[in-house]
């Protein structure tokens, strides 16, 4: 179970806004491009100021993303904007964005800086072990426990968490060490389900 499997819900939520974005002519591609370069700004705002009470930015920022992903595809799908670049711009733009706004996280006092970068390399990992099932004939692979959402909202909470409580910094290798675990386990899922799939 993953909170990617509560997509078509917040889709639904976004139709209207949906709507008013393609009668102005807005494409899937732009809005890609808007999350990943709003993405790499605040990631640099974070790495340049690397105080807690900045990363309440984070839990809103993650949410906006959310939606701006979940917009470029559908319009992507239902305005036929599916095009190869799209394609390449929505992968490699969920792992550039992941990078930008997580590693900031291993600049904060009492951080494990080589937890944050590894949770980091993993979470791109599993976006690769996703992509790469398709090259074996199985579907592109969403398994959790530790997807691109999930990542969103435990990085999200611990933005808020750390605004609230401070001291909470202390104990960020806990978290990172957990989510890390937690991410191996997702590549294994991604790999094996597809191995399932073409079986």
């Amino acid at each position: 179970m993953t909170l990617y499997d509560l997509k078509p819900r917040f889709q639904a939520l976004l139709r209207p806004l949906l709507n008013r974005l393609y009668r102005a002519g807005v494409t899937a591609n732009q809005v890609t491009l808007a999350a990943l370069g709003s993405s790499i700004v605040i990631g640099i705002v974070l790495a340049v100021f690397p105080f807690s009470s900045l990363f309440l930015i984070l839990p809103i920022f993650l949410f906006i993303r959310m939606a701006l992903n979940a917009i470029d595809g559908l319009l992507a799908r239902e305005y036929n904007q599916q095009s190869k670049l799209g394609a390449l711009l929505n992968e490699t733009g969920d792992v550039l964005s992941d990078a930008a706004l997580y590693l900031p996280f291993a600049l904060l006092p009492g951080a494990m800086p080589w937890l944050v970068v590894l949770a980091v390399f993993l979470s791109a990992l599993t976006e690769f072990c996703g992509v790469l099932a398709q090259t074996i004939g199985a579907s592109r692979r969403y398994d959790g426990p530790m997807g691109k959402s999930d990542r969103a909202l435990v990085f999200g909470a611990y933005g808020l968490a750390i605004f609230i409580w401070p001291m909470l910094q202390e104990w960020s290798w806990v978290l990172f060490s957990l989510v890390s675990v937690l991410l191996i386990w997702t590549c294994f899922n991604r790999c094996r389900r597809a191995l399932a799939e073409v079986r």
